[in-house]
């Protein structure tokens, strides 16, 4: 499927090195204005609820890390593929913490180093995204 992509200026669009686009959020909030994403990734400790576009559950509970790391390899990987030609959305409760976790995997795939990975996105998402110390450990072996 290609798609229009998400506007770079958009709320929580992430420009990755590439040129790919992936929008964090958080599902306390309101759906931003625009298009539905295509394809979404959603960061729970719970199933969430259907919505109308293709996306996968990783159970990751609030404030801890994924339940299955090799499913969450797979996962991140597969949004990352699919952000090349398709709306990708990143989601978790407040948006921060899981989701910022999630992006910063996202831009080890693309490219940033993984000891960078964090502060890359703080400065493109959300400033206070990533918001334990072993979510950013992830972050760092995630590029292992």
């Amino acid at each position: 499927m290609t798609t229009s992509p998400w506007q770079d200026t958009g709320t929580g669009v992430l420009r990755l090195p590439s040129g790919r686009l992936v929008r964090g959020r958080g599902l306390r909030h309101p759906m931003p204005q625009g298009p539905a994403p295509d394809f979404a990734v959603y960061l729970l400790g719970k199933e969430p609820p259907e919505v109308p576009w293709e996306a996968r559950w990783l159970r990751w509970p609030d404030f801890r890390l994924p339940a299955d790391h090799a499913r969450a390899r797979d996962v991140l990987g597969e949004a990352w593929e699919r952000a090349a030609a398709e709306r990708v959305e990143v989601a978790c409760g407040g948006g921060r913490g899981r989701t910022g976790t999630a992006l910063a995997c996202l831009a080890v795939l693309d490219g940033v180093p993984a000891a960078g990975a964090v502060d890359f996105v703080r400065r493109g998402y959300d400033r206070r995204a990533v918001e334990t110390p072993w979510q950013r450990r992830y972050v760092r072996r995630f590029g292992r």
